[in-house]
């Protein structure tokens, strides 16, 4: 006795129909769809075992409901784009949510390279300095008022210039009359000392340190024969046309100091009242 075939779901013999085998047994089409295939989530049928089905984070669709909510192109062959619950081809998403580039008008298309700054887009590529017109890319930039420029280019046409080396200086430095010096540039006439946050001195324009300015110019004091710089808070003394340090005004004989005081000069010498009145 041959033994019987039949549907596993609506017991119907199988003999001389088509059937689909699953781990349950087999079934007629009639059953098979109404168990195993999925709904449409568009149309809301279901979508038979003879037909192409598309899937997508967990909604499933016949090939033909698979479209553009907005041009109803067909997206089964197409990339396309999820915006909430609608599925959209990248021409629609473009028009709708993508930005425009600023300098070639074009849609910056979802997942290329671009340049986002003050609420403006750039394809990477048409992010131009506006000195040497090349691509500045992730390079650093400095933007002058509607224009944009690489740090070199900016250089070059905005920053000033050192008055020693008259290469650009962008930042530090040193402003010596009016002008703009490099810190390692400003340096003493004399021995090229850098005077940057050193107590310096001009003669005739020029930089030079206390110590050169005292060897080279400063008057010397008569009695120690230093230079007379008058800086760190030194005073000094003049008497005809000798000079003297405020400390080393004193007798030359007692040693009083004679700051404030009367003194008399003898010779080369200078005296307080008491030896001078001994001689």
């Amino acid at each position: 006795m041959t033994e019987g075939f039949d549907c596993a779901g609506c017991k119907e013999s199988l003999y001389g129909r088509k059937y689909i085998q699953v781990d349950e047994g087999p079934f007629c089409i009639p059953c098979y769809d109404a168990q195993f295939a999925n709904t449409c989530d568009e149309c809301k049928e279901l979508i038979g075992h003879d037909c192409r089905e598309l899937y997508y984070e967990d909604r499933h669709y016949h090939e033909g409901c698979f479209r553009c909510f907005r041009c109803d192109r067909s997206l089964a062959d197409e990339p396309f784009t999820c915006q909430g619950e609608a599925l959209l081809c990248n021409d629609c998403y473009c028009r709708e949510f993508s930005s425009q580039c600023v300098a070639c008008k074009q849609v910056v298309m979802p997942g290329s390279r671009k340049l986002e700054y003050g609420g403006q887009t750039w394809h990477e590529h048409c992010f131009l300095c506006s000195g040497c017109q090349q691509p500045i890319g992730s390079c650093s930039f400095i933007p002058d008022q509607q224009d944009y420029y690489c740090v070199p280019c900016y250089e070059s046409k905005f920053a000033p210039r050192c008055t020693h080396c008259k290469k650009s200086l962008t930042k530090g430095g040193v402003t010596y009359r009016d002008e703009p010096w490099h810190k390692e540039c400003f340096v003493c006439v004399g021995c090229q000392t850098p005077l940057a946050g050193q107590q310096f001195t001009s003669q005739e324009d020029q930089p030079y340190c206390i110590k050169c300015f005292g060897s080279l110019y400063a008057k010397k004091c008569n009695a120690c024969e230093k230079p007379i710089t008058g800086f760190g808070g030194g005073k000094y003394i003049s008497f005809e046309d000798r000079h003297w340090h405020h400390n080393c005004f004193s007798c030359s004989r007692c040693t009083t100091s004679l700051v404030g005081k009367g003194f008399i000069p003898e010779n080369e010498e200078i005296l307080c009242r008491e030896c001078a009145g001994d001689l």
